[in-house]
């Protein structure tokens, strides 16, 4: 049953894939991230737990957060009106910029207990309450999948993962929710927070932390 469920997320990540690839000038994107260092830290390596580290994310990504954050479907009170003026282009440029940064990593806490159910969340999912495993999107290792526009999730802060888990939770139960998500590419996130306990989240995301 294990087995099946990992191919059936495997595949529903291959199906459901956006296919149009996201394209930019990573030296044209440079000029245009000066107002990003403020959170997210000089070449997208955020210091502080609360803004995600953006270096290596995924330009494909990368590209789809800027341009939802812009019209307003994905919204981030730290980033209201700082993308107003910015052209289809500049998203692009930002974009690829910040994905051929060097990846970062933020570290586990050393907690063997959460260490152990975060692995198991990870890797084969929860089969008792239909939470699939993350390796389907995000690979074994937390490299994602670039091509389908799964983020490198590996060594990003396990704080900021557990708040976007808890978004995407809030947003599959109840969209109006203050904070809540619902920008994920055919509801994959949401179907997959739904399920997630606190105590599976936290952990996950203290697993992804440490992935390297």
């Amino acid at each position: 049953m294990k087995a099946i469920l990992l191919c059936l997320a495997g595949a529903m990540a291959i199906a459901l894939a956006p296919t149009t690839l996201a394209a930019g000038d990573a030296n044209a994107g440079k000029s245009k991230t000066a107002t990003c260092a403020g959170c997210h830290g000089v070449n997208g390596a955020s210091a502080a737990p609360n803004f995600p580290h953006l270096a290596g994310l995924g330009e494909k990504y990368l590209l789809k957060q800027l341009r939802d954050i812009q019209s307003g479907q994905r919204t981030v009170p730290e980033m209201t009106g700082l993308l107003n003026t910015s052209s289809a282009q500049d998203l692009a440029d930002i974009a690829a910029y910040f994905d051929a940064q060097p990846r970062q990593w933020a570290g586990a806490k050393d907690d063997a207990k959460a260490m152990t159910l975060g692995a198991t969340v990870y890797r084969a999912g929860n089969l008792d309450t239909g939470v699939p495993a993350c390796t389907g999107c995000h690979s074994p290792v937390g490299n994602g999948n670039a091509p389908a526009g799964y983020p490198a999730l590996g060594g990003q802060h396990a704080e900021y993962l557990a708040k976007q888990l808890r978004a995407f939770r809030d947003g599959a139960h109840d969209a109006a929710w203050p904070g809540a998500r619902g920008n994920d590419e055919n509801a994959i996130m949401r179907g997959v927070a739904s399920h997630m306990t606190d105590q599976e989240i936290q952990a996950v995301a203290n697993f992804i932390a440490g992935l390297k």
